[in-house]
């Protein structure tokens, strides 16, 4: 073999060793990557391939569901055959369902809205109840929801987060922050008897909060003569109050320094809807979902309901806030503010 037959020989083995050892390197970051889809899951998903069932698996989950939709089962078939995690939601509400009255499964087919329905108080779902329901969504999707995990989950949203990330193969979603009506008041610049807000639950996408009416408030009196109504008025405060908190205390990735309790100040309303009147002996749950927040302004929309009707809704919420160790003199456009604390 000549030299330049040599070397051309080397030149070639070198290109190939590279390639290989570059197919390597590629591989072994890649790889963490694919088991972080759930190793089965991934492959089966992007191979569209299903696992048959047996006659006997398809019997028992059939038996499992017999008191539950036509559509929970086929959900539930078709899960365990490629267990595609999207139809987790269908299986969730069907197998809730089957433990509510008629009346209650009428409002988890209002779109939208089922998310913030809250098992006990809206659905009217016990305890007992509860524990029955997580048990069949178990067993139906083979998978396992702590106790400890089991409290947090208090809302139709939250049980269908938490069983899409399990069956996706991924954590759990972060738990919410709760505050009862003395931590509440400890964070906020508004105090009784102009505090509307007595419990309330954040996460980084929305906050809920609930205010049950006794009748003594103030506003009641003379609003109306002879037939206390809650006032427009205060609905978009309540609301506004909410906001505040969760700029306070809520975790958003647009929030990026501790916001000042003293310098949030309402702006602007969008478009406000009342449905229905709310009166003394209510309990309102209040939601508010931020749109936009960029320093130094936050928009949300809210909304408020009674026993899963909704009875207003406000748009555009727009407050304006600043951080504690930072300048009203480093913004670049001067916003015009009422003067009245949310």
């Amino acid at each position: 073999m000549s030299v330049k037959q040599l070397f051309r020989t080397s030149d070639v083995s070198s290109q190939y060793i590279q390639k290989i050892y570059c197919s390597s390197v590629l591989f072994y970051f890649a790889l963490p990557l694919l088991q972080s889809f759930h190793g089965r899951l991934f492959y089966s998903r992007m191979s569209n391939q299903k696992t048959p069932l047996s006659q006997g698996e398809e019997r028992g989950i059939r038996e499992t569901l017999k008191r539950c939709s036509a559509e929970t089962i086929e959900a539930a078939l078709l899960f365990r055959q490629s267990r595609a995690p999207d139809l987790a939601n269908t299986i969730v509400i069907g197998v809730i369902a089957r433990f509510l009255e008629p009346e209650q499964r009428a409002k988890l087919k209002i779109q939208g809205e089922s998310d913030h329905l809250r098992l006990m108080d809206d659905l009217g779902v016990d305890s007992l109840t509860m524990v029955e329901a997580v048990m069949l969504i178990e067993e139906v999707l083979q998978i396992s929801i702590k106790n400890e995990e089991l409290r947090d989950l208090q809302t139709i949203g939250d049980i269908k987060a938490y069983v899409n990330a399990v069956a996706s193969g991924l954590l759990p979603p972060e738990k919410p922050l709760v505050f009862d009506v003395a931590s509440i008041a400890e964070a906020m610049p508004q105090q009784p008897p102009f505090l509307f807000i007595q419990g309330a639950t954040l996460r980084p996408d929305e906050a809920r909060g609930t205010c049950l009416l006794s009748g003594e408030e103030f506003f009641f009196e003379g609003h109306f003569k002879g037939r206390p109504v809650l006032p427009a008025s205060i609905q978009i405060e309540a609301l506004g109050q909410l906001a505040v908190l969760f700029l306070l205390k809520g975790k958003h990735p647009s929030i990026t320094n501790v916001v000042d309790a003293q310098k949030i100040f309402f702006s602007s309303c969008g478009n406000v809807r009342c449905l229905g009147i709310s009166v003394p002996g209510d309990l309102l749950t209040l939601t508010v979902i931020p749109k936009r927040i960029k320093y130094p302004i936050a928009v949300f929309d809210g909304c408020i309901t009674v026993n899963g009707e909704k009875k207003s809704f406000a748009e555009d919420i727009s407050l304006s806030f600043d951080y504690l160790s930072a300048s009203a003199a480093v913004l670049d456009v001067p916003v015009a503010v009422s003067g009245i604390n949310a």
